[in-house]
């Protein structure tokens, strides 16, 4: 079913509710870092709780329920009833904003039932922000309250096709992935870098493949998603070829890989 939201009548709402966020990240950040472990072993700064309070006060007003990484989770039989709802991460990259390299995000994306019909991801140390959508198009603003938008295109394929991985949850890849990309493309390229910020790079054409073979969320991904494939991209489960899809009784992603748009005309009889 087509989205019926007009973004174009909510995306300040969002980017107010993340500059909002993104300056308490920061007080966080250029003050002491006071960390936790949450269940899962992962940390959890008092950033995480601060960000994740101003997102949910400041979307909660738009009229759809919020899935959230750091609050509670709606049970599946609750969720599966939701024809629109907001999935947030209000603090990706979490080890990189406790190792102080930067590469953190907030992301913010809205689903239409199990598609990602709109992202924003921002950059809270830079105020840089990426946000696109259906009928919306994909833009670059800043988070200083004015929020200009700059329209980009379809990035160009690289020389050298480029992968971009992650910095701090490389779990390597399989050998026949990357002989699979070097019996297509000759020599391949590739670069680290922490979090949903990766999107950017896929954005403006620094890199032309994001493979993640580790556990993620459907918070780390959704808004990256819902801007890649506005651009012509697509992000697809690596073992089944099939796009990605949001909202499932597990929130954890299978193993991916997200393609830009010129690499997609190389894939239509490929199975990755």
């Amino acid at each position: 079913m087509k989205n019926i939201v007009n973004l174009s009548a909510i995306y300040k709402t969002v980017l107010q509710s993340m500059e909002s966020a993104a300056a308490a990240i920061m007080d966080v950040y250029n003050d002491e870092i006071f960390s936790e472990i949450k269940k899962d072993g992962s940390p959890v700064t008092q950033a995480d709780i601060a960000s994740s309070k101003i997102l949910i006060e400041q979307l909660s007003g738009l009229g759809f329920p919020i899935l959230d990484e750091e609050s509670k989770k709606a049970d599946f039989k609750t969720r599966r009833n939701w024809e629109y709802y907001w999935c947030i991460d209000p603090l990706d990259g979490t080890k990189e904003f406790i190792s102080r390299n930067g590469e953190f995000a907030i992301n913010i994306a809205l689903i239409h039932q199990n598609r990602a019909v709109f992202g924003a991801i921002c950059s809270p140390l830079t105020k840089e922000v990426i946000l696109g959508g259906e009928d919306f198009g994909v833009f670059t603003s800043k988070l200083d309250g004015i929020y200009r938008l700059q329209e980009i295109s379809i990035p160009e394929r690289n020389k050298m096709v480029t992968l971009i991985i992650s910095r701090s949850h490389f779990t390597g890849f399989s050998k026949e992935f990357v002989e699979e990309l070097q019996l297509r493309y000759g020599e391949i390229a590739y670069f680290e870098k922490g979090s949903a910020l990766k999107f950017f790079d896929l954005a403006n054409g620094n890199a032309d493949i994001y493979a993640r073979f580790g556990p993620t969320m459907e918070w780390d991904i959704a808004a990256g998603h819902a801007i890649l494939r506005q651009l012509g991209g697509e992000i697809f489960e690596y073992q089944t070829s099939q796009a990605l899809t949001y909202n499932k009784e597990s929130l954890y992603n299978p193993k991916f890989v997200a393609y830009t748009a010129p690499l997609l005309k190389d894939l239509e009889n490929a199975k990755f």
